[in-house]
Order: structure tokens, then sequence, then C-alpha cells
């Protein structure tokens, strides 16, 4: 089978189309063929070797499939040839998604959304569970809270602006102008150009000096120090960041703030609730890219830079009709 195997660990010139064996599904394992799979700043993050000791190395990377089972091994019951299947592989044993076919345990794989084709599909796994286990597993965030996502066009942050609407929130999100719209149409009540205005101040005025019951932090830097200021009392701030730089938290003291670190963690549950959603027209990704297997390098290249111009998702047609 095709595959884009990473040599070594670099920039996106790093990555190699080559042959390799199709695997085999053990026990309890299935075989899919992958129709699509999707690009997101974790997988260039591994490419760069920010988790060089935990990727050993030649390694398939990747974290989304949508695709089509092909055989299944002993024991597996829920899935049969035929099946179109999503789900996020396992991160960091080195047997990702850039390939044409996967091989998964059972446990974490769940049935397509049947209103979603494969690409859209491939661009909602990880990020749509990253932003389920953040705001419903996590900050616990209910009906007729408030919620300030950073990031509100990007691949969690479109789809965590939808998610809150789906709970009953009120949104709030950081965005550029030319992205307004866009969030807008997505349910985002509060829009904060964050390139001409703070958004500790504009949160303490939108929310006449109560802040926000929720921050989910998509972004970094010193977001999770400048939090406290937009929080009310017992406020939840939630980071998928990987921040490495120290943090003053003293200003979460007064109020009673908690914080929550999310690594996402894999299960068919949270696909079959984030299927519900979809289902019943409350949950969508945006696809803003799609490029082919072979030019996953070009694709790495546009989500790193910092001026992409892509909303939502960048995808990858694996198969050639995905």
């Amino acid at each position: 089978m095709k595959a884009i195997v990473l040599r070594s660990f670099g920039g996106p010139e790093s990555f190699e189309l080559s042959d390799v064996p199709k695997p085999v599904p053990l026990a309890g394992q299935v075989l899919v063929r992958v129709q699509a799979t999707s690009i997101n700043p974790l997988d260039y993050q591994v490419r760069r070797g920010d988790y060089s000791d935990l990727v050993p190395l030649p390694a398939i990377t990747g974290h989304d499939v949508s695709g089509v089972v092909e055989a299944v091994g002993p024991g597996v019951t829920a899935f049969a040839p035929g099946d179109e299947v999503w789900y996020t592989p396992q991160i960091f044993d080195g047997s990702g998604s850039y390939a044409e076919y996967h091989v998964a345990a059972e446990n974490i794989i769940a049935k397509k959304p049947a209103s979603l084709s494969h690409l859209e599909a491939a661009s909602l796994s990880l990020v749509g569970g990253t932003a389920w286990e953040a705001l419903c597993v996590r900050a616990a965030l209910g009906a007729g809270e408030s919620i300030l996502i950073h990031g509100g066009a990007g691949g969690v942050g479109h789809i965590a602006i939808q998610l809150a609407k789906a709970l009953g929130a009120r949104v709030f999100t950081t965005v550029r102008p030319a992205n307004f719209e866009f969030v807008r149409s997505l349910g985002a009540d509060g829009l904060i150009d964050y390139k001409q205005e703070d958004y500790v101040d504009a949160i303490r005025r939108e929310t006449g000096g109560r802040g926000v019951d929720v921050v989910f932090d998509t972004i970094g830097g010193n977001t999770l120090s400048r939090s406290p200021d937009t929080l009310a009392q017992l406020g939840r701030v939630v980071t998928i960041v990987d921040t490495a730089e120290p943090q003053n938290l003293l200003q979460a003291w007064g109020k009673n703030a908690s914080f929550h670190f999310v690594f996402t963690r894999q299960n068919r549950g949270k696909l079959d609730e984030l299927s519900a959603l979809v289902e019943r027209g409350q949950l969508r990704p945006h696809v803003g890219a799609v490029y082919s297997l072979a030019e996953i390098p070009l694709a790495h290249a546009r989500l790193e830079s910092p001026s992409n111009g892509v909303r939502g998702k960048i995808a990858i047609a694996v198969d050639s009709d995905p």
C-alpha cells in the first residue's frame, strides 16, 4: 500500500511517499481502507520532533480516519466488511492514518455519521473528540452559561462553537474580522477582533464585569495567566495546548477557578455522541481545503503557516473519490 512515511524529524520535506506492507488485523482489530484523513497541529508537532521520545522512526503519522471496513480480526462483533467507520488512531504508536489502509482496535471505532462525507468525517474525529472532552467532560459547560473560545475559526475552535451552542451556552470567540461572518454562521454570539481589542477588556464589557463561566484555550502563550481576569466566580479554564512557559495563576485564587489540561482520549462513546449532534443538524465540520495523500507535505506547510487562510480543517483525500 501507499503511505506517507516520516523518515526523520524536521520540516515537511521529512515525509516520503513509500510502498509499505498492508497491515493485517489481529484479534479485536479492524482493517480499514482509508478514504480520508486530515491535518491537525498535533501532526506537525509530531513531524518536527516535539514528541521525539514517544515516536520511533520511521513512522506513519496522522490522527484521523474515515473509511470502509476491509476485514475484521477474530472476536470482532461490532463491525463487518463494508461498514463505513470513523475514529482517531491511537496517538504516538507510529502507525497513523497517512496511508491507504489502517488497523485499529474495535473499541475506538464508530459507525460514520451517514450525513457526512468521508472528508467531513475525517475532519471531525480528532477535533470533535477534543472539543467534547474539553467542554462536556472537563468543563461541564451547561445551559445558560457563557464561554470564551479562543481561535473560533480554527479546527477545534469552529467545532467548539457549535458544541457550546448545542449545550445552550452563550459563546464569545476571538477571531479575525475576515472570519466574522463564518463564526456567526456557526452560532457565535460575541466576536472579538484580537488584533484591535484586548479580549479581557471585551469580556468585561460584554458581561457587565461578571466574566465568563468557561475559557477554552486553543492558542497557548500567556492565555492561562490572563484567563482568570475574564472568569466569573467558580469559572473553569480548559486548555489543549502544552504550554512550556511558566504561568502566574495567582489571580485564579480569588475566582475559585479550576484549570483542566486536556489530551484527547480515544473511545467510541464520544464519537457516537458527536454523531447524534451531526444527525440532529447541530454540528458539522467545515472543510477549508483538500489535498491528496501525496500532497501531505504541502498541507503541513500550509497549516503550519501563521497566515494559512484556512477556515476549519484541511482534509486529505486518500481515496480518489472520498
